[in-house]
């Protein structure tokens, strides 16, 4: 398979993820509330994980895609392919979500269009806190139920859910990101306070990534199986 299938997929992806969980924030936080956008992001990333899935793994995080690096399920050259292809893809869908806010006459219910911020309901330490411990359940997850082959028909079902229940817990703290192209696309727009907090929902969720892919062997067990070509994943 072409690598420029597998970067669309991370890049069509991210897209989605961007434009359907931030922007059901956007647009229904105030009024559907924390479960609705949960939701939201459950399960446009279910969708993603069993439709691209086969093609690229469905990444669309770049704190997964540096924990199937450590992980050797991916390749140095195709990582970097994936983080530019998911970065690309969040920052058209938060550009999308601009449109609709800006020209398309709906109300920003976040108020920064939906951009990760701390400080009015969590400080620094504990965004920190938060944002670590998160993304390590989300990439300890997509790590483990994707490496083994009795798994793989709750495989996009496992990953929505645990992306869900973060969301559920961090969505009124900091915006929760778990997803550093995530945090990216909609900063890049709004400026201010979320461009100047970035590099915490940057940082910090690639430590988690990379404390998921040192925990990963604790998991193991006879039903793991390693991709054989780490930029071929098999399909799901």
């Amino acid at each position: 398979m072409g690598d420029g299938k597998r970067y669309a997929a991370e890049f069509i992806g991210t897209l989605l993820l961007v434009f359907v969980g931030v922007g059901s924030a956007v647009t229904s936080l105030v009024e559907g509330g924390v479960v609705v956008v949960s939701l939201a992001f459950a399960f446009i990333l279910l969708a993603v994980v069993y439709v691209f899935g086969p093609v690229s793994g469905a990444h669309v995080n770049p704190a997964i895609t540096l924990g199937a690096l450590l992980t050797g399920r991916i390749s140095v050259a195709g990582a970097i392919g994936y983080w530019v292809a998911q970065v690309a893809g969040a920052v058209v869908g938060a550009f999308l979500l601009l449109v609709l806010s800006r020209w398309g006459d709906v109300v920003d219910q976040t108020g920064r269009l939906g951009a990760n911020e701390y400080g009015s309901t969590v400080n620094l330490a504990g965004t920190i806190v938060l944002e670590a411990v998160c993304t390590f359940a989300l990439v300890l997850v997509f790590l483990v139920v994707t490496g083994r082959a009795e798994q793989t028909r709750v495989t996009g079902l496992a990953i929505g859910l645990t992306l869900g229940a973060v969301t559920l817990l961090g969505l009124t703290l900091d915006g929760i990101s778990v997803n550093p192209a995530r945090s990216i696309g909609p900063a890049v727009f709004e400026g201010g306070a979320a461009l100047e907090q970035l590099w915490v929902f940057v940082v910090v969720p690639l430590l988690g990534g990379i404390l998921a892919a040192m925990a990963l062997p604790l998991t193991l067990s006879d039903g793991w199986r390693s991709p054989v070509d780490p930029d071929n994943p098999p399909p799901r």
